[in-house]
């Protein structure tokens, strides 16, 4: 079941979203070739912990890093290491930040210098996707809107969104229910509950949706690449979903204000 927020629990979750959005606008500078993903993980890292919060992902299920670094056909999850950006890369970073015991969510990929043409059509393909999923949502309605939104519009694109791996539901519980799925049927799924809040997060792959699950050591949590190597991209917004008596439908709250 969802979790619903109360009246006065919706400022603290803004809070934690605008701070989660404020971290992938800081890091953006810092970009670049020659940069390693362990100094942008520890960038971030630093930039959360002075706004007197936590990353989340840090020793979450045995997770090493305070957020996500995934690049080129890395899906998601990746583990923040030594690997140097080269011109050309694509890079995903995935914050999550917790403040007041509630927690923010957004993630954006990044070009490194210049990038190919298959690279910007794949991560405009991305954004544009999570924006048709997020445009979907009504109380009420489900789970399955959300995904058929963004598998028409990526499938249309050339373009394949995983299947396996989507968003999910949040607030003082960094994982929850309902799963949202890149793919579905409108009308099927799960209901979305007004007042609870979900990530909507596809990943789009180059060539397949087809994924490759590897081990991260001492943790539970796995990451993902594409099966021949090729390129995923992705972008993810935290939503509140309002009622019927609301102005709109839904708030992004990791959009920065």
């Amino acid at each position: 079941m969802a979790q619903t927020l109360a009246p006065y629990e919706i400022p603290l979750m803004r809070q934690s979203c605008q701070l989660a959005a404020q971290v992938l606008i800081f890091i953006e500078d810092y970009i670049q070739p020659g940069v390693s993903a362990q100094k942008l993980d520890k960038l971030c890292h630093d930039f959360i912990v002075s706004h007197d919060a936590l990353p989340a992902p840090l020793n979450y299920k045995g997770f090493p890093k305070s957020v996500c670094i995934s690049i080129n056909s890395c899906i998601c999850h990746g583990a923040p290491d030594a690997t140097v950006l080269k011109e050309g890369d694509i890079v995903n970073i995935d914050v999550t930040c917790i403040k007041e015991g509630f927690y923010g969510d957004t993630s954006k990929t990044f070009f490194v210098g210049e990038v190919s043409q298959t690279a910007k059509d794949l991560t405009d393909c991305a954004y544009q996707a999570m924006r048709k999923g997020i445009e979907a949502i009504r109380p009420k309605g489900t789970t399955g809107d959300i995904g058929f939104a963004i598998e028409k519009y990526s499938t249309r694109k050339g373009f394949f969104p995983v299947r396996e791996i989507g968003g999910h539901g949040i607030g003082k519980i960094f994982h929850d229910e309902p799963f949202v799925p890149s793919y579905g049927k409108k009308g099927r799924g799960e209901i979305l509950q007004p007042w609870s809040c979900i990530t909507v997060e596809p990943m789009i792959n180059q060539n397949s949706p087809d994924i490759k699950e590897f081990d991260i050591p001492n943790s539970s949590v796995k990451y993902y690449h594409t099966v021949d190597g090729s390129l995923s991209a992705q972008f993810e917004h935290t939503i509140l979903i309002q009622d019927e008596s609301s102005e709109k439908p839904y708030e992004i709250l990791t959009l920065p204000l």
